[in-house]
């Protein structure tokens, strides 16, 4: 926190190139879910939460070699295995899991529709191995095609080649999106396996690891009491106790944390609660 501090910026590793969580326009301005997590830290810290730096960070290796990154917020799945490279992830905050997008013409409703078609995933990637995983505990057959190169998906589903495409929800959702037809596809609610998203720091600072946890908690509890970014000016007036400790118009949370007693205001005001953020990126608009 003192380096964050003195840098003046929050440090932030994304993986550009899903819609709706990490985006870079024609600006070079950064959007997206994982964004907005990384905008909320700097406008906790700071109260501004254009404060940030962005840096492309391809792994958690990537994170590690680079001692200037504070976190790393680009739809990381928290499993147990990661749990041995030395970081800690924070709080989920997007469950996702991975299952197949399809034509619609194709009248594919559950997994099992698909025995003996050409399932499409990227080549050597955990998708991969999860979609044999599921092949084997299900008994259920696939033609796994694997696909070496990502702009090669949307050509191959559109000219059949692949009858279904393998992925979590969220990458499916931008896939779909960026189709010339995407009404034309829909994504199957079954899922093969869970994947809980969340944040990633180093293990070595318990100050910054509680900020990032109670930045995602106080947005998640100003939609559940009701406070946005329209009206949280409005809500410092509020006699109820759990809005006035959230705002810091009473208690301390700020001063647990190390930071403004409004810091969770400044969040609020800048970004909205957890459902605007979702809604600004990921919902029905």
């Amino acid at each position: 926190m003192d380096e964050i501090r003195a840098r003046g910026v929050v440090t932030c590793g994304v993986g550009p190139g899903v819609p709706g969580f990490s985006e870079i326009d024609k600006q070079g301005r950064y959007s997206g879910l994982d964004v907005d997590i990384c905008r909320a830290l700097a406008a906790g810290i700071f109260g501004q939460p254009d404060r940030v730096r962005y840096v492309i960070t391809p792994t958690i290796q990537d994170f590690l070699k680079s001692s200037d990154i504070d976190v790393v917020s680009r739809r990381l799945t928290w499993r147990l295995t990661r749990e041995g490279q030395g970081v800690l992830f924070g709080p989920v905050m997007f469950y996702d899991g991975q299952t197949v997008l399809v034509p619609k013409k194709l009248g594919i409703r559950r997994l099992a529709d698909l025995a003996g078609a050409a399932v499409c995933v990227a080549a050597n990637s955990e998708h991969d191995d999860k979609l044999t995983s599921f092949m084997t505990t299900s008994r259920l057959t696939f033609k796994k095609t694997p696909i070496a190169d990502a702009n090669e998906i949307r050509t191959a589903l559109i000219a059949g080649r692949c009858q279904a495409f393998s992925d979590d929800v969220s990458a499916l959702a931008g896939v779909r999106a960026a189709l010339p037809s995407p009404d034309e596809f829909e994504i199957v609610s079954e899922l093969m396996t869970k994947e809980p998203l969340a944040q990633v720091i180093r293990p070595d600072d318990v100050q910054f690891f509680n900020v990032l946890r109670w930045t995602i908690f106080a947005t998640v509890e100003a939609e559940e009491l009701g406070v946005t970014s329209a009206n949280v000016d409005q809500m410092l007036k509020s006699t109820n106790p759990r809005v006035q400790n959230l705002l810091g118009t009473s208690g301390s949370t700020g001063k647990a944390l190390g930071l403004d007693p409004r810091w969770a205001y400044s969040v609020v005001k800048a970004l909205g609660n957890y459902g605007e953020m979702f809604e600004r990126n990921l919902g029905a608009g």
